[in-house]
């Protein structure tokens, strides 16, 4: 089998894409607001949120909204509110924020997909899984009978082979997301043989092709499911079954349009002093301390992961020791903003996009929260749709 193949893809047939579109389930986990007005918005429609479990909601009676998730995937199905279309799309994402990023909606093989620290396959998690987010998430899925996908992988294509080589088709979608989302517009790719040929061409001695950016719990999840599944199938049934393959969007890690920013630490905790007293700082590299809304310059190690981890390790055997509470911080002026009512901060510095892939592939895993790819309304939206049963 090939690590990539050319889904069947499922359409919603509806005029209002717009009511259609909802955000990756995994965001604004803390605002409720945000989801009770996107569920006021688009009542009565046909919406992807009557597909989804909304994160916030995962202790929420999750049994009884399971089901009626599973409910609506069925009537959806049955009742023909799906057209299928058959390859590859082509996404041009604008975002309020930023210019346009360019994706390709494909499938991958799970098969060749791991979430391990140290895998070889060709497609790799970029941050440790935590494995207890995985259980109530298989729950979700396990008797759905589509998936919606909100994973982005990322491929290293400097030169931008990849897109260059794409021929398009007819437009397939072309609508302004709801909830402050921008612009989204979906083309069918005419070349879809040409465009795998390229990807493929990517991969280099490492055998490294796709690396998970956005949705690896997700993904995590459709794996275990499809080892759940695959264990019960003679090997015959286990070569095309749906569920082995996952829909994905793919973006190049270099589109100008990618945001690659840092997750900064912030410690809640009244002995400020005390902390940096004994954090210890060394290395080649600069990250910075924030106290008081203030910024200062220290020492940090110049391979940014170790970095990372070194100063978590501190965290939390200080937290352990003293009390106090961790934070993850995407803006180095929200970071200065929440130390002026204490605590302290430390604003790490940006991987290099061009240095990426070479640390996952010589060092694995990288911290939990090293890195961001943009702001919470500029992560996927749920628009395609792929069947995972027989």
């Amino acid at each position: 089998m090939q690590t990539i193949t050319v889904p069947q893809i499922l359409l919603p047939d509806t005029d209002d894409f717009s009511a259609w579109a909802v955000n990756a389930c995994d965001q604004f986990t803390s605002d409720e607001n945000y989801w009770k007005q996107l569920e006021s918005r688009v009542s009565g429609k046909l919406s992807a949120l009557n597909l989804i479990f909304p994160e916030i909601y995962l202790k929420d009676n999750p049994s009884a909204r399971i089901a009626k998730i599973n409910a609506a995937m069925r009537e959806y199905l049955d009742g023909g509110v799906f057209r299928t279309v058959q390859g590859l799309i082509l996404v041009e994402r604008t975002t309020v924020n930023s210019s346009t990023r360019t994706g390709i909606v494909l499938a991958i093989d799970l098969e060749d997909y791991s979430y391990e620290k140290g895998a070889k396959t060709p497609v790799r998690s970029t941050e440790a899984t935590i494995t207890e987010r995985i259980p109530p998430r298989v729950e979700i899925r396990k008797n759905a009978p589509i998936e919606l996908p909100h994973a982005m992988l990322l491929y290293d294509d400097k030169c931008g082979t990849v897109l260059k080589s794409v021929e398009r088709g007819r437009v397939l979608y072309d609508f302004d997301l709801n909830m402050d989302g921008g612009h989204v517009k979906g083309t069918l790719i005419r070349n879809s043989e040409e465009v795998i040929k390229n990807l493929y061409a990517l991969k280099g001695e490492s055998g490294m092709l796709f690396a998970v950016g956005d949705g690896n719990h997700s993904l995590a999840t459709a794996k275990t499911c499809w080892e759940n599944i695959k264990s019960a199938l003679p090997q015959e049934q286990r070569q095309n079954h749906p569920a082995r393959f996952a829909l994905c969007e793919v973006v190049n890690i270099f589109d100008p349009a990618l945001k690659f920013e840092p997750i900064h630490r912030y410690v809640k905790t009244e002995r400020v002093e005390e902390f940096e007293k004994g954090l210890k700082p060394e290395g080649g590299g600069t990250a910075y301390i924030v106290k008081k809304g203030n910024v200062s310059k220290m020492c940090f190690n110049s391979n940014i992961p170790d970095g990372i981890r070194m100063l978590d390790d501190y965290i939390s055997g200080f937290i352990k020791e003293h009390g106090g509470e961790t934070d993850y911080i995407h803006g180095v002026e929200e970071l200065k903003e929440i130390t002026k009512s204490g605590g302290i901060g430390i604003a790490l510095p940006a991987i290099s996009k061009d240095d990426f892939f070479s640390l996952i592939i010589k060092g694995g895993n990288l911290p939990r929260k090293t890195f961001s790819m943009g702001e919470g309304n500029e992560k996927r939206y749920y628009i395609e749709a792929k069947k995972i049963i027989l």
